[in-house]
């Protein structure tokens, strides 16, 4: 699974994203950066393209959050329970940034604790199903279908494209993931300054054409959240600036300090 991205360090992407809750339905566009292990960044468009509604940045260490049409700028900790005021999913930044790079979060384990069977389909086809058992009593379930290519091939030359991931705790649903409409993604090219005057930013990585999910559902069944975000365009490896995943609050701002633990 890793090696089918290894190539990938990055994504940039804009995308629709649908959420739905008990609270009600959202739909919004955004776009988005990541670049591993746990960088984010989502810039929410307002109505009507009336410039940035939301900006969250967090780069591993601090989370921000620009709330441009309430003038309010939340930062703290980078940690899940800050992400999720904008994600509404209790998903951990590294396991956002590795979903949406086609990749399953595996969780910590002992080597003897992971299983890996078959699940054979009726008409054909089928997936590798990998079961482990992590520590505080959590559980874990991945799929993974190989490449259409790739099924006469011996199973440690396929390639792996992640179909589904749960994680469970004490019998509780932490979250379930939904991969879709793999297709393959472009290398970025370098950011030209338009006058010549700064050298040529070139892309985070190498290049890369490994195919990426173009819907990512995200659900919470205990808790009655769905979250999916619908790719539009991806590229790998995009050039990244310094402060990318980081920001400052704009004049007038009401700064608020988000002190939550997960």
């Amino acid at each position: 699974m890793r090696a089918t991205q290894a190539c990938s360090r990055g994504l940039r992407a804009d995308a629709k994203i649908d959420y739905f809750g008990t609270e009600g339905r959202v739909r919004t566009s955004a776009l988005f950066l990541a670049a591993r292990p746990e960088s984010l960044r989502f810039d929410v468009l307002a109505p009507s393209n009336l410039g940035m509604a939301l900006i969250l940045t967090t780069n591993g260490e601090r989370f921000a959050l620009a709330d441009n049409l309430n003038t309010r700028f939340i930062t703290g900790p980078a940690l899940t329970c800050n992400v999720e005021r904008f994600t509404q999913v209790p998903v951990p930044p590294h396991a956002l940034v590795t979903l949406l790079g086609g990749e399953a979060p595996i969780l910590v384990h002992e080597p003897g604790a992971a299983t890996l069977s078959w699940n054979g389909h009726l008409f054909g086809g089928g997936e590798y199903v990998l079961e482990l058992r992590s520590k505080h009593e959590a559980t874990q379930t991945v799929h993974l279908t190989p490449y259409p290519s790739d099924w006469d091939k011996p199973w440690r030359e396929q390639r792996f494209e992640v179909s589904f991931v749960r994680v469970v705790q004490r019998d509780y649903v932490l979250y379930e993931a939904t991969l879709r409409d793999y297709q393959a993604a472009r290398t970025a090219g370098p950011l030209v300054d338009p006058d010549g005057l700064d050298p040529d930013v070139p892309p985070s990585g190498p290049t890369c054409s490994a195919a990426l999910p173009r819907s990512l559902r995200i659900e919470v069944p205990e808790q009655a959240k769905d979250l999916t975000m619908r790719i539009q365009s991806i590229e790998h490896n995009p050039p990244l600036l310094g402060g990318s995943f980081e920001q400052s609050p704009a004049g007038g701002m009401q700064i608020e300090r988000s002190n939550c633990r997960d």
